[in-house]
């Protein structure tokens, strides 16, 4: 086996990917694909959601989606009609099974949220979904608590 060839590779963070499939509110970009590095059935990336926004509601069909929270604070919502949710912050994992809608909202006015992203598959699908969201357009701002609804 060539393992100068079919060995490690490394992707440098200036060498990410941006043209992924985008979702309103968010900015992924790709490191782990069959082009960048020859994975067969992984992709993997990250994402950032800036200061007291939110994405708009998604999913990623049969995908299988795991997040790293690396930096800052994420309230996730999904169901039919994003009316879950929770939070995970820095060194949390979320799951994110086949064909959940959610939405991802920065819970932090102040700091962006960034997360390290990894599915099971090469196709980068991303279905955004018409959906009204029950996160008040003021979400993240000092004082508003992080479950309005609880």
């Amino acid at each position: 086996m060539d393992w100068s060839k079919n060995g490690v590779k490394i992707v440098h963070a200036n060498e990410l990917d941006m043209n992924t499939p985008q979702t309103a509110g968010m900015t992924r970009a790709a490191a782990i694909t069959h082009a960048k590095a020859g994975a067969a059935t992984l992709w993997a990336g990250t994402m950032v959601v800036q200061p007291d926004a939110k994405t708009g509601p998604h999913h990623h069909g049969e995908l299988e989606t795991v997040l790293y929270v690396v930096k800052g604070r994420v309230r996730m919502r999904w169901g039919d009609r994003l009316e879950l949710s929770d939070e995970a912050g820095a060194g949390d994992f979320i799951y994110v099974p086949p064909y959940v809608p959610h939405q991802e909202i920065n819970a932090d006015p102040n700091n962006t949220c960034e997360a390290v992203v990894v599915r099971n598959g090469q196709e980068p699908v991303v279905v955004n979904l018409e959906l009204q969201t029950p996160e008040p357009a003021s979400a993240g701002h000092e004082g508003m608590p992080f479950h309005p609804d609880r």
